[in-house]
């Protein structure tokens, strides 16, 4: 099998790409230096002279914040890319995986958001990643969507790593402390992904490690498994006063993967802790 992987200088596509590899499958990985998704030209070229048996579609602009300056970019690069490369599966037959977010609901209440919800993005990033959604929808049967959320990996930026950076010259941060959801560790994700895209079991999916914390907890979590001394001090998502809005309720229910025979990923305690032993934390006491 060979799967063309997009977005692999990104956290998720470049743990995708090394995940097919381990198991033997060919990853062919693109990212914009060589495939510009909003480009259905260089798509239909790229795609055709792989001639893959899948894609992975991880690539998307994710700068939430900024989206809302950017709209057109934003929705160029996650909604007219999706649907070109959309088309393409389709004139070749293959399946696609579609990576999403929780940002495609409201994010209100408190209960898990199955994946049949009704969605109802409110944000500029959010609405371009349900179009983006649609567009899969509209132009393939075999495809997944796959929500996930509060996402961390090696290669690239993440809240994780954001945390770690402030302690160099910080003792004291404010984390926002309600809205709720869980962190997801693409290594993790990447195991779903290699898993899924074998089978013909397409749908909607949510998938993000187990558990449930506020982005304040998960940031305590991260400074006491770093071994790092840190005053975090919880603030509301209107006293933080970030340029998106943000769902306060990012829970997603993971039912439809035990459903189809799919593993659930692990806790995102054990996730983390596993992250930061990767990233060197906590110390080794012997360098101190």
């Amino acid at each position: 099998m060979k799967v063309l992987v997009t977005g692999v200088n990104g956290q998720l596509g470049h743990d995708v790409v090394n995940e097919l590899e381990r198991r033997g499958i060919e990853a062919v990985g693109t990212d914009i230096n060589n495939m510009d998704i909003t480009d259905s030209v260089i798509v239909e070229r790229v795609i055709k002279e792989a001639s893959p048996d899948a894609v992975i579609h991880c690539a998307a602009y994710t700068a939430v914040d900024a989206a809302e300056d950017n709209e057109e970019t934003c929705r160029r690069i996650n909604v007219e890319g999706t649907r070109n490369i959309a088309e393409v599966c389709r004139q070749t037959d293959i399946k696609m995986i579609y990576i999403s977010t929780d940002y495609v609901f409201e994010g209100n209440g408190e209960r898990p958001w199955e994946p049949e919800d009704e969605r109802k993005p409110q944000s500029v990033y959010g609405r371009t990643k349900y179009e983006g959604e649609l567009a899969v929808q509209n132009t393939l049967d075999k495809y997944f969507i796959v929500r996930i959320a509060w996402v961390f990996g090696i290669n690239g930026k993440n809240f994780v790593k954001t945390m770690l950076k402030l302690s160099d010259n910080h003792n004291r941060i404010t984390v926002v402390n309600d809205q709720f959801g869980s962190p997801t560790y693409t290594f993790d994700l990447a195991k779903l992904l290699a898993d899924m895209v074998v089978t013909e079991k397409y749908g909607i999916y949510h998938a993000t490690n187990e558990g449930i914390c506020s982005w304040y907890e998960f940031a305590r979590a991260i400074f006491r498994e770093a071994g790092i001394d840190m005053e975090v001090v919880p603030v509301t998502t209107e006293e933080y006063g970030a340029r998106a809005s943000r769902p306060l309720n990012s829970r997603m229910s993971k039912d439809k993967l035990t459903q189809s025979g799919f593993d659930r990923l692990p806790t995102w305690q054990d996730a983390l802790k596993r992250y930061l032993a990767e990233l060197g934390f906590p110390k080794n006491m012997s360098e101190d």
